[in-house]
């Protein structure tokens, strides 16, 4: 199965014309158009007539692109359904999902879902597995909130959380992005937080400003080390398997069949980066 890289999602304000434009350049894996929290009450519609032709009519290429509505149930949010019905996006992400019954809208496009409540977090499994969700998104700060817990630069009051919608995403076979670092000037604890998320599992992260692109792109990479052992891994493993052994050996490591996946994962994603790139 083709792999694709969802290092760095980038939130654009749907009502910025210029941000708009400017996406289609930035080195960025995907963008999350925004019509709900970037979006002043009073701005839903200019936000919607200006995103409607930008989405038809310009080209963000390898980037995967999603749309924030507005909670489905209300006026906003059923404008922006009957806006965005037949544009081409990957993915509609709908907010203030807490448990299944809250996926029954009708956008012909996959659903991706931002996991923001308690709710949520406790029903992740079952949302995870839904057939009409393609993925989910952390909502740190709203999540935060409402756990009333301390804004630590370890996110320490958040790891259950975090673990378990990523548990909920593996089970279900979906990919899973971080919640954003809104410090955006905070380069070093942007970092730390990518480093956190990626060795918690999470495929990429979700950030507010192009100043962060780099680090997500670079941290949730492959490095040239890491490509450089997974190829003599697969070669140490087909050696074995030529000799009638089920096991290899690799600098002084055990490389069995799942690591032998692990590693080709690991080729795949640098492979598709840099096509990308």
């Amino acid at each position: 199965m083709p792999v694709r890289p969802l290092r760095s999602i980038l939130y654009i304000p749907a009502s910025n014309p210029r941000a708009l434009e400017k996406a289609r350049t930035l080195p960025c894996d995907g963008i999350i158009f925004d019509l709900e929290d970037a979006v002043s009450p009073t701005g839903k519609d200019t936000a919607r007539d200006t995103l409607v032709p930008a989405l038809r009519d310009t080209d963000y290429g390898h980037r995967l692109c999603l749309v924030r509505i507005n909670p489905p149930d209300t006026s906003d949010g059923k404008a922006d359904l009957a806006a965005l019905a037949m544009l081409p996006i990957d993915g509609i992400l709908l907010p203030k999902v807490s448990t299944p019954e809250d996926l029954e809208v009708e956008p012909p496009h996959p659903l991706w879902i931002m996991i923001e409540t308690a709710k949520a977090v406790l029903n992740a499994a079952a949302l995870a597995a839904h057939p009409r969700v393609a993925g989910l998104v952390m909502g740190t700060n709203d999540l935060q909130r409402e756990l009333m817990i301390r804004d630590r630069p370890d996110r320490l009051g958040l790891l259950h959380a975090l673990g378990q919608t990523i548990l909920a995403a593996r089970a279900a076979g979906k990919p899973v992005l971080d919640g954003v670092h809104t410090a955006y000037r905070d380069i070093a604890g942007l970092q730390a937080e990518c480093e956190q998320g990626r060795d918690l599992g999470f495929d990429g992260k979700t950030l507010i400003h192009p100043a962060q692109l780099d680090v997500a792109n670079t941290v949730f990479s492959p490095t040239i080390h890491d490509v450089e052992r997974a190829r003599a891994e697969i070669a140490a493993h087909a050696e074995a398997t030529a000799r009638g052994e089920g096991i290899a050996v690799h600098d002084g490591r055990i490389v069995e069949n799942l690591h032998v996946a692990i590693a080709q994962r690991t080729i795949a994603l640098a492979e598709a980066i840099a096509r990308n790139s």
